[in-house]
């Protein structure tokens, strides 16, 4: 392995890092499924199912480079269910010369020229070497598409130009278009990633290769779509596909909530309503005349097995022998007329119910015909072996092999029935000692068992005993969840807490034992019904309010024990006097990394500042309450779920506190505390040591 080493600034390690994040995880996702589409694979040449999911029209407040990606994939998806279900379908019927009243339909082929004509086309102009800026290619999209119906240009100021799509009006930011186009990952970095020890990694960076020879030019992301999109067409051209369309009830994914306003422009944008009348008044199956005639002349007997004239089997026009064979077959079938059209070349089905039916009859006769054949069989074989017998009865040796045939097709059969017999016996046994211990489990569960903590469970037979492990943990599940149940909100918050104390506490801090069987009551002084408080937190955003009590400060140059109101919010500390609630230090919560206490009984805790312009000039402060265990839990909470990670809990007898520009090491001895008499520790300041006697 050897070191890539490169020089960046901050901006360009910020998208090279997101670059490669970007690069890793969209590899990363193809090779996935590739890996599961080659599992799935059938090696045997048989009909398969394929599914693609599109995720749709996208519409943001600020639309960059990949909602253009996006909208023109939904364009080019859109367009070619267009084009298949609802014009070459009325253009099929108009072929086949049946009455037909066309369906009007909005055409997005318009749109999609705008976006990925030759030369012209805005995919087009966005992979023209010569730009260079983001402004340049706005002033060079909007020279090159002015005049189009489905372009709307924007003013120069506002870095913007909109397409008229066919679900609503887009207004694209122009910002970082280029950089997001070529979005390639540097070679420094390909070839950082090919040298991990991962075989995978280096699989998904080939190019980081240096034995492989690098294309002079890379490709961009909007000609990979363009590309993609097109290969993906391909495919579906040559597949029988099946829409899903997925309509949002609303804009806010809540249940019981109908948009009826979001639904119809949903609707109306689709061309759901064309493919619906589509659907009524056109045709569900269709199959040429020969095909047709092939596959249900089977059902009238004038036309089973051959009828007069001859079948053509070449691509040619059909002759008149066919046609007049699928119209008899039409009109001795119980089925309306009115169902079957016979067009040109083709034979239309209008409902699927008849297509169903028509399907049925044929099952029906191909049964019967197969009944036919198996008769004639079976009378053949029958005749045959008659006239074996008969042959064989004048020789004695056929007759003593047929006995000793049946002698041994007995003793054989006799053995099956014996085996059938046991393996019916041992599975009536397992199956009653299955529904035994089943049946028996509640009865053998000892009594109050709904603890959590309970571990009792009753034996089970060994073969058994996977079954027994599943159900013992879904009972425990069920015994936890009916535990949880009986909590509500505010006692699973305040289970929360005590839980997160125990496991920040326990067995590390000898004052633990006496908070567990106290609540964390939070607002001890009733703060939060304060007016003068309510008008101050709205300006400093505290409004909520975990902690509130009057504690000690205990003082840098002095170790004194000074009273003072301490507030904790969701977001910050603050320290406010206790007469007149002014604000004298307030600290937000992502500024405290970490809190330091004691092991013994004292109740003092050091709130640890970061080296910010505040912390500079303040420093760490220290506190001394009876509800230590409280506050330290409550703040590990808040600065947790304002950073996202834990702060760092120190006990120690012995750890270093930054007084501004000193720091001082806080030394505690213990003397002899006892649980039952609580007294204030002594606090003493020497020079750069502040000693705690407990």
């Amino acid at each position: 392995m050897e070191d890539v080493g490169c020089e960046l600034d901050a901006r360009q390690a910020a998208n090279a890092r997101n670059t490669l994040c970007r690069t890793l995880y969209g590899r990363l996702f193809t090779w996935l499924v590739n890996k599961i589409n080659e599992i799935l694979k059938s090696t045997q040449r048989e009909k398969n199912l394929a599914l693609l999911d599109f995720y749709g029209f996208e519409l943001l407040e600020i639309n960059s480079f990949e909602q253009f990606a996006i909208n023109y994939s939904a364009e080019k998806i859109h367009q070619n269910f267009v084009h298949n279900i609802l014009r070459l379908e009325q253009e099929l019927y108009i072929r086949e010369g049946l009455e037909w009243t066309r369906v009007d339909f909005f055409d997005n082929e318009s749109i999609c020229e705008l976006i990925d004509k030759p030369s012209y086309g805005i995919l087009s102009i966005i992979n023209e070497p010569h730009l260079n800026s983001n402004e340049a290619l706005l002033l060079r999209i909007q020279q090159c598409c002015a005049g189009h119906p489905n372009f709307i240009s924007g003013s120069q100021n506002s870095m913007c130009f909109k397409i008229r799509h066919f679900a609503n009006v887009v207004s694209y930011s122009i910002h970082r278009f280029l950089e997001k186009n070529s979005d390639v990952l540097p070679k420094y970095v390909s070839g950082a990633m090919y040298q991990s020890k991962l075989p995978l990694v280096q699989s998904l960076f080939p190019e980081g290769n240096p034995r492989r020879q690098v294309s002079r030019k890379p490709t961009t992301l909007s000609s990979n779509v363009r590309t993609q999109l097109h290969t993906l067409l391909a495919i579906i051209k040559n597949r029988r596909s099946h829409y899903v369309f997925c309509i949002k009830p609303n804009e806010c994914k809540q249940s019981h909530t109908f948009d009826l306003a979001l639904v119809q422009h949903q609707v109306r944008y689709m061309s759901l309503m064309p493919l619906v009348h589509l659907c009524r008044t056109g045709h569900c199956f269709h199959l040429p005349h020969a095909k047709f005639y092939n596959r249900y002349k089977l059902l009238n007997n004038s036309t089973w097995p051959h009828y007069r004239g001859n079948v053509s089997t070449d691509n040619g026009p059909p002759s008149c022998s066919i046609v007049e064979g699928v119209a008899l077959i039409i009109r001795h079938l119980p089925l309306p007329a009115a169902e079957f059209t016979i067009g040109t070349k083709n034979v239309f089905v209008r409902s699927p119910r008849t297509e169903y039916e028509l399907e049925q009859f044929r099952r029906e006769r191909i049964n019967e015909l197969a009944i036919l054949i198996q008769t004639k069989f079976r009378m053949y074989v029958a005749r045959k072996h008659f006239l074996r017998m008969r042959q064989s009865q004048i020789i004695i040796a056929s007759a003593w092999r047929t006995w000793r045939a049946r002698k041994e097709y007995t003793v054989m059969k006799y053995k099956r029935q014996v085996h059938w017999a046991v393996d019916i016996i041992s599975r009536y046994y397992r199956h009653w000692k299955i529904r035994h211990f089943l049946l028996t489990i509640p009865m053998r569960l000892p009594p109050n068992t709904l603890s959590p903590l309970s571990t009792e469970w009753p034996t089970a037979p060994k073969f058994l005993a996977e079954t027994s492990r599943l159900l013992r943990a879904i009972y425990h599940r069920w015994k936890c969840y009916i535990y949880r149940s009986s909590f509500d909100q505010t006692s699973r918050n305040r289970m929360r807490e005590k839980v997160t104390a125990s496991i920040i506490f326990k067995d590390r801090k000898a004052s633990y034992s006496r908070s567990v069987g106290h609540p964390f009551v939070g607002d001890y002084v009733r703060l939060r019904h304060n007016q003068q408080w309510k008008k101050m937190c709205v300006e400093t955003n505290d409004q909520y309010v975990v902690f509130a009590d009057i504690i000690n400060k205990i003082t840098r140059s002095s170790g004194k024990f000074v009273p003072i109101l301490l507030v904790l919010s969701t977001s910050s500390l603050l320290l406010l006097d206790q007469r007149t609630l002014q604000i004298k230090y307030r600290v937000p919560a992502s500024e405290i990394y970490r809190m330091s206490l004691s092991p013994y009984l004292d109740d003092i805790a050091v709130f640890h500042v970061k080296a910010s312009e505040f912390g500079r000039k303040k420093g760490d402060f220290v506190f001394q309450t009876g509800h230590v265990i409280e506050i330290v839990t409550k703040m590990f909470l808040v600065i947790q779920n304002a950073t996202g990670k834990p702060p760092e809990i120190h006990i120690s007898t012995e750890f270093e506190a930054n007084f501004g520009q000193q720091t001082i090491i806080f030394s505690f001895k213990y003397g002899g505390m006892s649980d039952l008499v609580q007294s204030q520790p002594k606090v003493t300041r020497k020079a750069n040591r502040m000693e705690i006697t407990v």
